[in-house]
C-alpha cells in the first residue's frame, strides 16, 4: 500500500512538473494569441492563421491555439481557421495596435547600410535561407512555451524597434538583444533540434533551433557556433558563444523567436 501511494505521489509530482506553461498573451502585432479550441478528448484539431500552420498544445484539459502574430499585421479582426476532422470553423482574433518606439543607430561602415551589388546578391541568399529556416515543422511535439534566457546580460535593445541606420528607415527589430561581452556562452533556452547554421551578411554566425510546431530560436552575431545541423539540445546545453559579427555596433547575442514563420516578442515566453 504504502509502495503505491509513494508512486502514486511521484506521478503526480511529474506532472505538475510536465504541466504545459502558455507564454503571457498580447493580441498585438508582434505579440501571441491563446485561442480556446475546445476539450483536448479527441484528435488533435489543426489551425491555420494568414495561410500558415498553427501550433495546438494541451491547457487545462483544452485544445489551445498559440497564434504568432506578424508585426506587419494591421490592427483589426482576423480569422483564425480550425478543422476539426471534416468540420472547419472560423475564430476571430482582434488585434490591437500598438506604438513601438524608435531607434536611431549610427554605423561607421556605410557599406552595412548602402549594399553593393554583391553583398545585396548575397542578403538575398541569406534570406531564402532563413526562409527555409523558419518553414521548418516537427509533427508529435508539445514543445516547452516558457524560456530561460539565452545569455545573461541585460536587455539592450528591445523587441518591435522601429529602426534608423544613419538616418534611414530600416525593417522593425525582430529580436531581443542581449547585452554580453564577446565569449560569453550561449544556451537553448529550451529543448530543441539545429535545423540550420550559417554566417549571413546582417545576422553574422547564427543557429537556428526548432522547439516543434514551428518554434524557432535563432541566435545571431556569435562568434562561435558549436553545433551542427540535425543535432539534437536539451535545455541548458551550449550553443555557442556571444560575438560580434554581422552588422552590429558591438557584442551582443540577437534573440528571435518565431511562431508560424512570424517574429514574435521573446520576452513574452520568459519566466522572469
Amino acid at each position: 500500500m504504502k509502495a503505491s501511494v509513494t508512486a502514486l505521489a511521484l506521478w503526480m509530482l511529474a506532472a505538475t512538473v510536465w504541466a504545459q506553461e502558455l507564454p503571457r498573451e498580447e493580441r498585438v502585432p508582434g505579440g501571441v494569441a491563446i485561442v480556446a479550441l475546445g476539450a483536448s478528448t479527441g484528435s488533435r484539431p489543426a489551425a491555420s492563421f494568414l495561410a500558415e500552420r498553427v501550433m495546438i498544445v494541451t491547457h487545462e484539459n483544452q485544445w489551445k491555439a498559440v497564434v504568432g502574430i506578424p508585426l506587419s499585421i494591421r490592427p483589426g479582426r482576423h480569422r483564425l481557421q480550425v478543422r476539426e476532422g471534416e468540420r472547419a470553423r472560423d475564430i476571430d482574433i482582434a488585434v490591437l495596435p500598438k506604438d513601438y518606439p524608435a531607434q536611431h543607430i549610427r554605423l561607421r561602415e556605410r557599406r552595412m547600410v548602402d549594399l553593393s551589388a554583391e553583398d545585396l546578391a548575397r542578403h538575398h541568399r541569406d534570406r531564402m535561407v532563413i526562409s527555409r529556416a523558419f518553414a521548418q515543422w516537427r509533427e508529435g511535439v508539445e514543445p516547452a512555451l516558457r524560456f530561460d534566457r539565452p545569455a545573461p546580460g541585460p536587455l539592450s535593445s528591445r523587441f518591435g524597434l522601429r529602426r534608423f541606420f544613419n538616418d534611414q528607415p530600416r525593417a522593425p527589430h525582430s529580436g531581443l538583444d542581449i547585452a554580453a561581452p564577446a565569449g560569453t556562452p550561449i544556451s537553448a533556452p529550451a529543448d530543441g533540434v539545429v535545423v540550420e547554421t550559417g554566417d549571413f551578411f546582417f545576422n553574422g554566425k547564427t543557429v537556428f533551433l526548432e522547439h516543434g510546431q514551428g518554434m524557432i530560436s535563432m541566435f545571431n552575431h556569435l562568434d562561435r557556433i558549436e553545433v551542427q545541423a540535425g543535432q539534437k539540445l536539451a535545455r541548458g546545453e551550449r550553443v555557442g558563444t556571444v560575438g560580434r559579427t554581422g552588422r552590429i555596433t558591438g557584442p551582443h547575442l540577437h534573440w528571435t523567436v518565431v511562431l508560424n514563420r512570424s517574429p514574435v516578442n521573446p520576452e513574452l515566453f520568459l519566466a522572469d
